[in-house]
C-alpha cells in the first residue's frame, strides 16, 4: 500500500482542495491582463504546490496558502477584468504591495521546505508565529487595497479577516470552503440536448457504456449511418448514474456543424465545456479547465473531423487523441468510420432486434394490421433503425392504413432493393408517398440538387438559383416535414447525410436542374470582382458559398475537361477567392493535371499564383508563374508573356530577388513599347519602380514613376493614376521626404474617395499610418490605422496586416499588453492563411514584446531587470502573456 492510500480522509480532502486551488490559480494567471496579477497568481500557485508537496507540518501552512489564494480571488473580483492602465495609481500601488508580500511568503516557505526532517520537528511553534505575522500583514495590506478600490471605483471586495490566525482544523475547512477556485474563470458551458423520446432495444448496450464511463474509459460507437449512434449517446448522457457521476459536466458536441480544422474544433470545445477561452490555439490553453473536474464529453458524427484523408484530418485526429489522454475525461465518440484514438473501447452498433424494430416503428405509426407483413418489411429493411423510423414517418404523415402500407412497399421494393443499402428502399418509398407526389414532378430532381452541393442550398438564394421551380418555399417546407431535408443554423437547406449518396445525380450532366444551378453560379461569378474597377458587382456572396462552387467546378472539370465555360468559371472563382476569401483550393490538383497544351492552363496557373501570393506562399507563386511563362512563350502570345513577366517581377521582389525581378520588369516594358501599349507600359514602370526602390535605387525608382504618370491620360484611367500617387507616396516615404509623401497620399485618397475604392483606401491609409510611425508620431499613426481598418472589410490578409501594424504602434508606445494581444490576433490570421512571411514577422514582434515586458521597471533606477527580479517573473509566466 502506498503512502497516499494510508493518509486519513481529512488529509485527502485538504490535498484535493489544494489541487483545485492550484488549477484555478493557474487559470487566473493565464487569463489576467495585469502583469502584477500574473505574478501574484503564479507565486500563490507555487506556494500551494510547496505546501502540498514539501511541508511536514502541512496543516499549519494550508490556512496561509488559502489566505493568499483568497487575496487572488479578491483581486480578480475587484479589478473585474480591467487592464493595468485602467486602474488608478493608488490601486495599482496596493496591488504591488499585495504581490510583494505574497512573493516574500512564497520564497520564505520555499526555504523552510528545504530544512532537514530533524530541524523541522523543532520549528513548529516558530512556524506558527511566522504564519500569524504573515496573516496579519496580509489583512492590513488587503484592507489598504479594499479602501483604495472602494474610494476610486466604489467596488467592495472581501478580505482575509474571516480567516482567524489560530491554527485549527475547522478554520482550515472554513478557509477552503470560502475559497471557491471555480469562480475565477469558469463559465456554465452547454447543457446536452434532450434524450430521444424512445430508444428501443439498446438497454444492454447503454448499460455497458455506462459501466465503461464510470471507470473513465473512453468509448467509440462505430456503425453505418442511421444506426442510432447519436440516440444511444444521448440516452447515456441522461442516464441517472451519469448525472450523479458527472453532474453538469456532461457535454455534447456535433462535429459535423463546424469545419474540420484545428481552430474550429478547439473553439467549439472551449464553447461547449464553458472554458471561456476565445480562439484557443491548442489544448494547453484549455488544460487548466479540462483537468479541473471529471467530464463526460460526446463527440457526435466525429467522422467529419477524424477522416485522415480530409484536409485537416490528421491534425484534428491528433488533437482528439491528446484530449483522450486526460485521465479525468471520458470521451464518447460516435463515428461511421473506425479511425478513432487507439485507447478507446470500440463498440459496434448493431441493427435492431425484431422486437425493437417493431416497437420503434409502432412508436411513430400505430400499426393495426397483422404482424407478419410488417415484420417481413422490417426484415427487408435489415432492421436498420433510421430506415424503420423513416418508413414509419412516411406512413404516419400520409395516414396510410396497414393495407396501404404493405401495398406501397410491394409496389416499390423490387426496383429499389437492388441498391446496396436497405435505406434506399425506404427513401424510394417516401418519395412515392402521396404527400411527396403532390410536390410536383421537379421535387425528386430538386432533392438530388440539394444532395449534390456539400453545403446544401442557401434559403435566401432560392429565387435566383432555382428560378424554374414554382412554389419553391412550399416545396422545401414539405420536404422538411417529410424529414428529407433540414435547415442548419447558417440558413442552408440540406439533405440528411444518409440520404445524400442515394439522391445525388449519378451523372451530373443528366440533371437539367443541376445544370441550371451551374449556369446561375457561373453567371454570377462572371461579374467583375475588383472593387476598384468600374462596373464591379456585389461579389461578396462567395464568402458563404465558396464550398459549393468549388465542388461544382471540381465535378464539372472532371465530367467535361474541355468546356470553355467551366474553365472560365474556374478562373473567375479563383479571382473571387483572391479578393474575398484567400485560401488553398482543391482545384489546384485539377489545374496542375491539365496537359500543357490545354488553352486555359496558363491563365489558371497565373490565377493560382496570385492566390499563393496572398496566402504567403511566395516560392509557390514564383514556381507557378515560371510554368505559366514557359507556356506563353511557347505559344508566342506576347501580350500574355508581358503580363506574366510583370507578375513574376513582383513575386521576385517579395522574395528579395531584385536583379531578376528588374530584368523581368524591363523585358515586359520592352514588349509593351513594341506593341505601343501605353497603359501596360505605365503598369510595368510602376512594378519596376517598386523593385528599384527595394533595391535601394531610389532616384531611378522616382524617374520610372514620373515617366509612368506621363503615360496616363487625365480622364478614364483614374484607378491607375490613384495607384501611381500611392506608389510615389511610398517612394518618398522611403527617401525620408515626408511632405512629398503626404502630398501624393492625399492625391490618392482624393481619387479613391471619389470612386469609393475601398481596397485602395485601405492601403493608402495604411501607408500613412506607417509614415507617421516612422516619424515617431504615434497619434497620427493611430489616427490613420483606425481609418484604414473599416476598409479591410472581411479580407483576412488586409485585416492581418492592419493588426500587425497596430501592434507595432502600441509596442513603440510601450502599451505592451495591447501590443501583445493585437500581435497574437495577427499571428492567428496569418496562421490560418498559411502566410509564412508575415507569420515570422508576428513572431519576431511578439519576441520583442516579451523581452520588453521582462525588462520593464516601474520602480525607476538603472537596473532594467528590477521589475522581473523584484517580482520573480518566470519564463513560464511570460510565455502565455
Amino acid at each position: 500500500m502506498n503512502a497516499t492510500s494510508q493518509r486519513p480522509n481529512g488529509q485527502d480532502e485538504i490535498l484535493s482542495k489544494l489541487n483545485m486551488a492550484i488549477e484555478a490559480l493557474d487559470r487566473g494567471r493565464w487569463t489576467s491582463s495585469i502583469i502584477l496579477a500574473k505574478v501574484l497568481f503564479g507565486s500563490t500557485s507555487d506556494l500551494l504546490a510547496m505546501i502540498r508537496d514539501s511541508m511536514v507540518n502541512r496543516t499549519d501552512y494550508v490556512e496561509l496558502g488559502l489566505a493568499c489564494a483568497g487575496v487572488c480571488k479578491s483581486l480578480d473580483r475587484g479589478t473585474d477584468g480591467r487592464r493595468a492602465d485602467q486602474l488608478n495609481q493608488s490601486v495599482f500601488e496596493a496591488i504591488e504591495r499585495l504581490a510583494t508580500i505574497v512573493v516574500e511568503i512564497q520564497r520564505s516557505v520555499g526555504k523552510l521546505a528545504k530544512r532537514s526532517v530533524i530541524s523541522r520537528l523543532f520549528r513548529t511553534k516558530n512556524d506558527r508565529d511566522m504564519i500569524a505575522a504573515w496573516m496579519s500583514d496580509l489583512n492590513v495590506i488587503l484592507d489598504v487595497f479594499n479602501t483604495e478600490l472602494e474610494t476610486n471605483t466604489r467596488v467592495a471586495v472581501s478580505n482575509t479577516h474571516n480567516i482567524s490566525p489560530g491554527i485549527h482544523r475547522t478554520t482550515v475547512e472554513q478557509a477552503a470552503d470560502d475559497w471557491n477556485p471555480l469562480t475565477l474563470t469558469s463559465t456554465p458551458g452547454e447543457s446536452p440536448p434532450p434524450p430521444p423520446s424512445a430508444c428501443f432495444g439498446r438497454d444492454e448496450l447503454v448499460e455497458k457504456i455506462v459501466g465503461l464511463a464510470e471507470s473513465l474509459t473512453s468509448i467509440a460507437l462505430v456503425g453505418a449511418g442511421g444506426m442510432g449512434k447519436t440516440s444511444v449517446a444521448l440516452v447515456v448522457l441522461h442516464q441517472d448514474r451519469m448525472k450523479k457521476r458527472f453532474g453538469r459536466h456532461r457535454r455534447f458536441i456535433r462535429c459535423d456543424e463546424f469545419s474540420a480544422s484545428r481552430a474550429h474544433f478547439l473553439a467549439r470545445l472551449s464553447e461547449a465545456i464553458g472554458a471561456g477561452v476565445e480562439h484557443p490555439e491548442d489544448l494547453n490553453s484549455l488544460r487548466p479547465f479540462l483537468s479541473s473536474k471529471e467530464m463526460l464529453i460526446v463527440l457526435d458524427n466525429a467522422e467529419s473531423i477524424l477522416d485522415l484523408h480530409g484536409a485537416n484530418g490528421q491534425e484534428v485526429y491528433r488533437l482528439v487523441g491528446e484530449l483522450n489522454q486526460f485521465s479525468n475525461i471520458c470521451l464518447v465518440i460516435t463515428s461511421r468510420i473506425s479511425i478513432i484514438p487507439s485507447n478507446c473501447e470500440t463498440l459496434e452498433i448493431p441493427t435492431l432486434s425484431t422486437d425493437a424494430a417493431y416497437l420503434t416503428f409502432n412508436n411513430i405509426y400505430k400499426y393495426d394490421g397483422r404482424p407478419d407483413p410488417l415484420n417481413n418489411i422490417l426484415k427487408q429493411l435489415n432492421f436498420h433503425p433510421q430506415s424503420v423510423a423513416l418508413l414509419a414517418t412516411v406512413a404516419h404523415q400520409n395516414m396510410w392504413n396497414s393495407d396501404r402500407l404493405v401495398r406501397g412497399w410491394e409496389e416499390h421494393k423490387t426496383g429499389v432493393l437492388q441498391h446496396k443499402t436497405s435505406l434506399a428502399a425506404t427513401i424510394e418509398l417516401s418519395l412515392a408517398s402521396p404527400m411527396f407526389k403532390q410536390l410536383g414532378p421537379d421535387a425528386r430532381e430538386l432533392l438530388g440538387v440539394i444532395a449534390f452541393y456539400p453545403q446544401g442550398i442557401d434559403e435566401k438564394n432560392l429565387d435566383w438559383l432555382l428560378p424554374t421551380i414554382p412554389n419553391r418555399t412550399r416545396i422545401f417546407d414539405q420536404l422538411r416535414l417529410l424529414s428529407l431535408t433540414n435547415r442548419n443554423n447558417l440558413g442552408f437547406i440540406t439533405v440528411p447525410a444518409p440520404l445524400r449518396d442515394h439522391l445525388r445525380p449519378k451523372n451530373p450532366m443528366s440533371s437539367s436542374l443541376l445544370c441550371v444551378t451551374k449556369e446561375r453560379y457561373f453567371t454570377r461569378m462572371s461579374a467583375k470582382v475588383n472593387p476598384n474597377l468600374p462596373g464591379s458587382g456585389d461579389t461578396r456572396w462567395i464568402l458563404s458559398e465558396d464550398t459549393n462552387v468549388e465542388h461544382l467546378l471540381d465535378v464539372f472539370t472532371s465530367v467535361d475537361p474541355n468546356s470553355d465555360d467551366t474553365w472560365d468559371a474556374c478562373i473567375n472563382f479563383l479571382q473571387h477567392l483572391l479578393w474575398h476569401k484567400p485560401r488553398r483550393t482543391v482545384l489546384k490538383r485539377k489545374i496542375m493535371g491539365l496537359p500543357d497544351n490545354h488553352r486555359f492552363k496558363s491563365r489558371c496557373l497565373s490565377r493560382l499564383a496570385s492566390l499563393s501570393r496572398v496566402i504567403g506562399s511566395c516560392a509557390e507563386e514564383r514556381s507557378l508563374l515560371n510554368h505559366s511563362l514557359k507556356l506563353e512563350r511557347e505559344r508566342g502570345n506576347d501580350v500574355r508573356v508581358a503580363r506574366v513577366l510583370k507578375d513574376l517581377s513582383n513575386a521576385n521582389r517579395t522574395l528579395g530577388r531584385y536583379k531578376e525581378g528588374i530584368d523581368q520588369a524591363r523585358e515586359a516594358l520592352k514588349i509593351h513599347e513594341r506593341l505601343d501599349a501605353a497603359l501596360e507600359r505605365a503598369g510595368c514602370l510602376r512594378a519596376l519602380a517598386r523593385l528599384l526602390q527595394d533595391d535601394g535605387q531610389l532616384d531611378a525608382a522616382e524617374e520610372a514613376l514620373v515617366e509612368s504618370m506621363k503615360l496616363l491620360p487625365e480622364k478614364g484611367q483614374e484607378d491607375q493614376v490613384c495607384v501611381s500617387h500611392k506608389t510615389l507616396g511610398d517612394l518618398y516615404r522611403s527617401k525620408g521626404e515626408r511632405d512629398k509623401a503626404i502630398h501624393h497620399f492625399e492625391r490618392a485618397l482624393k481619387i479613391a474617395y471619389a470612386f469609393d475604392w475601398r481596397p485602395t483606401l485601405f492601403w493608402v491609409q495604411y501607408s500613412l499610418a506607417a509614415l507617421f510611425l516612422d516619424q515617431g508620431e504615434f497619434g497620427g499613426a493611430q489616427f490613420h490605422i483606425e481609418r484604414a481598418k473599416p476598409y479591410a472589410l472581411d479580407n483576412a490578409y488586409n485585416l492581418g496586416r492592419a493588426a500587425l501594424l497596430q501592434a507595432s504602434i502600441w509596442y513603440q508606445q510601450r502599451r505592451l499588453e495591447d501590443a501583445a494581444s493585437e500581435a497574437l490576433r495577427a499571428r492567428k490570421t496569418f496562421e490560418k492563411l498559411g502566410n509564412r512571411m508575415y507569420l515570422e514577422t508576428c513572431r519576431a514582434l511578439l519576441q520583442q514584446i516579451k523581452e520588453a515586458t521582462e525588462s520593464l521597471s516601474p520602480f525607476g533606477g538603472s537596473d532594467p531587470n528590477a521589475y522581473r527580479k523584484r517580482f520573480h517573473i518566470s519564463a513560464n509566466t511570460l510565455r502565455d502573456f
